[in-house]
């Protein structure tokens, strides 16, 4: 399988990203509950276009972590950790994707308390290649509808309305 590099970026390309979908749900589970469904070792397994999540560096995990993930059972993905706060916050950014989709890429995942559970907040970043943004519409518009997959599997997963 071909392999295509993604530029590296600064944390700060979650809020600068030219797109950026930032998705906030309480969840009427424990923080802790939360965070080991994200950085567990079965990583967002509850997510039904996701697939083959699994860290690809030993424990412990912080920055520097990689991990692969399948999503859609078509775009296989290799990420590295940019940030990460233990129980509380990680994010990575996509080092390597078998399509051509992006130029930069990542996610970043914030967990809270609260006073009936946690606070997730889900945020995707991205620079898509030069040829795919223009129209906006063949990133965007896809893009966009798997991600609001990810969010109601993942308020289904954790028995939120």
């Amino acid at each position: 399988m071909p392999w295509f590099t993604l530029e590296p970026f600064e944390p700060s390309f979650f809020d600068t990203a030219p797109h950026r979908h930032s998705y906030t749900m309480d969840l009427p589970v424990s923080p802790e509950a939360v965070w080991e469904g994200l950085a567990g070792p079965a990583p967002l397994s509850w997510c039904r276009g996701l697939s083959n999540g699994r860290y690809t560096s030993p424990p412990p995990h912080g920055v520097g972590t990689t991990r692969e993930i399948t999503a859609l059972g078509l775009l296989h993905l290799r990420e590295e950790f940019v940030l990460w706060e233990e129980g509380r916050r990680h994010a990575f950014q996509v080092a390597e994707a078998s399509l051509p989709l992006f130029r930069r890429f990542g996610e970043d995942y914030q967990v809270v308390p609260t006073p009936t559970g946690a606070r997730f907040t889900w945020t995707f970043a991205y620079e898509p290649e030069p040829l795919l943004s223009r129209p906006a519409l063949l990133t965007d518009g896809p893009g966009t509808s798997f991600m609001k997959k990810l969010i109601a599997d993942t308020k289904r997963h954790f028995g939120a309305a």
